[in-house]
């Protein structure tokens, strides 16, 4: 079978959409029957520039940057369209092509203006404004875009709503946002983790100091200010830690400063975007991993690769983290700077609980997120919406 995989967002740049479509592109690519024989062959179209990047290296074909004449050749030579995301172009050329197309759904654009299902400037939760026809909140929430923008991002919502509603299949990585967008013809796939990669850190013990570790990207969503509210409180209480903030973004010089200027000075270490063995050693050193988000996320892959490296994570009680932790994990309410300190105490306090968190963190992980399993489901949706 001939395979479009259209992301818009791709290798180099860096982000969890480009991560999983890489992933998902060479497992995809590395299927063979039992004659061994491929059984796709994958084209991956994005809207990234190469920028030095080796896309020889990679075992499936890339094409960059396409314009419209090119994209409709590419979509009427391959059998089945995968986009990574409602992006409008690819999925209209799609369905005039009548070509089966599939959406994966990687954030809330078909449900909420901006994306993100979060009220801004102030980042918070949003209970679902558009869904809810309350679309005056919505214009409200998107006006520091100005009055054209927010309208656009608005209409743009039923847009690919519609469209949506008439490609072959919706895949969502949770059922929690598969209950969200209720899109008809959808099916929840976990995200698959490639466990080799991911069991790589072997937790060590090379400090008498308890290592909390953040890690992601230092931005308001992720909610790097609520975990430093619960460290200051253990501070407070005299409890002995230090937290490894790992990962960059525009709020790192405004959180380098309350660090510097609060009750947590010297017990707060930044370490900037870490990747492959540098990752693996600095999180081998956690006794915890903690994933404070405010909102805007649709599975939790930090909080899944943490598990399958064997170490207790706590998350706010997002949908998704709600989902993808299960019972091998602490969850503490959304924002809760009480709460967070509460269960970090209890992991820091209490070696047996850690111990049993990571064991069935691990194992869960290796469950929900088994690598062949996604493959398989999606290469079954692919031959289902081509017959």
């Amino acid at each position: 079978m001939k395979l479009l995989l259209y992301s818009h967002f791709f290798a180099p740049s860096v982000g969890g959409v480009e991560t999983l479509v890489l992933s998902l592109a060479r497992g995809l690519a590395g299927l063979r029957d039992v004659q061994g024989k491929a059984l796709f062959g994958v084209t991956l179209v994005t809207q990234t520039g190469a920028e030095g990047f080796s896309d020889e290296a990679l075992p499936f074909r890339v094409v960059r940057q396409p314009g419209i004449l090119q994209l409709w050749q590419l979509i009427g030579s391959n059998d089945v369209l995968h986009v990574a995301g409602p992006a409008l172009s690819p999925i209209v050329l799609g369905l005039l092509r009548n070509k089966p197309a599939i959406v994966e759904h990687h954030g809330f654009q078909t449900i909420c203006p901006n994306g993100q299902l979060l009220i801004e400037p102030g980042g918070i939760p949003c209970p679902g404004h558009f869904m809810a026809g309350r679309h005056r909140e919505c214009w409200r929430c998107n006006a520091m875009q100005g009055s054209a923008s927010s309208l656009k991002f608005w209409l743009l919502t039923f847009v690919r709503r519609f469209l949506c509603r008439r490609v072959a299949a919706n895949i969502t990585p949770t059922a929690w946002l598969g209950e969200l967008v209720q899109l008809p013809r959808t099916t929840a796939i976990a995200h698959g983790l490639e466990m080799s990669s991911a069991r790589t850190a072997g937790r060590t013990q090379t400090t008498r100091v308890p290592v909390i570790a953040f890690q992601g990207r230092l931005v308001t969503t992720k909610g790097v200010k609520v975990l430093f509210e619960a460290a200051r409180i253990l501070s407070e209480r005299e409890r002995a830690f230090e937290l490894v903030v790992i990962g960059d973004g525009p709020e790192r010089a405004e959180l380098e400063r309350i660090a510097r200027e609060s009750a947590l000075a010297g017990r707060v270490r930044f370490t900037g975007r870490l990747g492959g063995p540098e990752l693996d050693a600095a999180l081998a050193k956690a006794e915890v991993v903690v994933v404070p988000s405010l909102g805007g996320e649709v599975f939790g892959l930090v909080v899944a690769e943490n598990m399958a490296r064997g170490l207790p994570v706590i998350a706010s009680d997002l949908g998704a983290f709600v989902e993808v932790v299960g019972d091998a994990g602490l969850t503490f309410r959304t924002g809760d700077t009480q709460e967070l300190a509460l269960a970090l105490a209890k992991i820091l306090d209490d070696p047996e609980l850690a111990a049993a968190l990571a064991r069935r963190g691990q194992e869960r992980a290796a469950r929900f997120c088994d690598f062949a399993r996604m493959l398989e489901a999606h290469a079954q949706i692919y031959e289902q919406a081509r017959s």
